[in-house]
């Protein structure tokens, strides 16, 4: 078994498609799905059902899935030692951000750190606090930085200061004119929020909760996977959304966005960090940076 052999498995797992993995690796679908086969093959074992055009993992393969990440992810951490050799002039680091952090907050200060060491690779993905969690578990980030707590005992969290929730409507809302609402007002207006598993809805939830009310008292209209999909729909409808004040800022300062006051918490941002994997110099220059 070769350390190419658990890359290709791992792609092709994730796409659940051959020639969608191989297109990805760089690699001809013949030579991916040989590499597959070999597995199979050495092992005796079926990593795979194929369905159609379709494959899907057995229970085997699911299974070694998670050992195969594992692997990958130490090798990974094996070549990082290798690269700090060359004193930060060369490397990688991968990080997870949530939507609010990584749209807003985390990138002037990742620019930042790019001029300081142009020649580390930094990749961002983004996506919610639940799934940028699971990928530094996973070790397909190496740091994550989310505006929600995670409550996983592999996971290090680090708060720091973020940002603040505030109430927002568009100017067709009948609050426009308002400058302040109560708990008891908030069932009369239809919402537009973030997806379960986003941090911006989970904090309007415990803030909601901390008023006498629940998620389920109010309207919501629309569950929408982005803020900028939110903000756009607030924008042109009669809906009210909680959203982040950088968010936020750009369209109130255009007034196709108003702020009424309700009693919504100012919010720390963590950043996240596998307890077990080894502390890159690339990750601690950024951490410290950051500071």
């Amino acid at each position: 078994m070769t350390l190419e052999q658990l890359r290709i498995f791992v792609a092709v797992a994730e796409k659940q498609h051959v020639t969608r993995a191989a297109s990805e690796l760089n690699l001809t679908q013949s030579a991916t799905s040989a590499a597959i086969a070999a597995l199979e093959a050495r092992y005796s074992i079926k990593l795979f059902d194929r369905i159609g055009r379709g494959i899907t993992l057995t229970p085997t393969g699911a299974d070694f899935l998670v050992e195969a990440r594992a692997v990958l992810a130490r090798a990974k951490d094996a070549v990082q030692v290798l690269n700090e050799l060359a004193g930060l002039k060369r490397g990688s680091l991968a990080i997870a951000a949530s939507q609010t952090v990584g749209n807003y907050w985390l990138p002037p200060r990742i620019q930042t750190f790019h001029a300081a060491y142009p020649g580390i690779d930094l990749r961002l993905s983004i996506t919610n606090t639940e799934q940028a969690a699971k990928m530094v578990l996973e070790g397909s980030a190496d740091v994550g930085f989310v505006e929600g707590e995670v409550e996983e005992s592999s996971l290090a969290a680090k708060r720091i200061d973020g940002d603040n929730l505030i109430l927002a409507v568009g100017a067709k809302h009948p609050w426009v004119n308002r400058t302040k609402v109560s708990a008891k007002d908030l069932p009369a207006t239809p919402w537009i929020l973030r997806e379960r598993g986003s941090g911006t809805r989970s904090m309007f939830e415990a803030a909601l909760r901390r008023n006498g009310l629940k998620l389920s008292a109010l309207r919501i209209a629309l569950e929408l996977p982005s803020n900028e999909a939110v903000r756009s729909a607030v924008e042109a409808g009669d809906g009210a959304t909680a959203v982040s004040d950088l968010v936020a800022a750009p369209s109130i300062v255009a007034k196709t966005l108003h702020h009424v006051r309700f009693d919504l918490p100012g919010r720390s941002f963590y950043i996240l960090r596998h307890r077990d994997r080894h502390i890159s110099r690339a990750e601690d220059a950024l951490l410290k940076s950051l500071r």
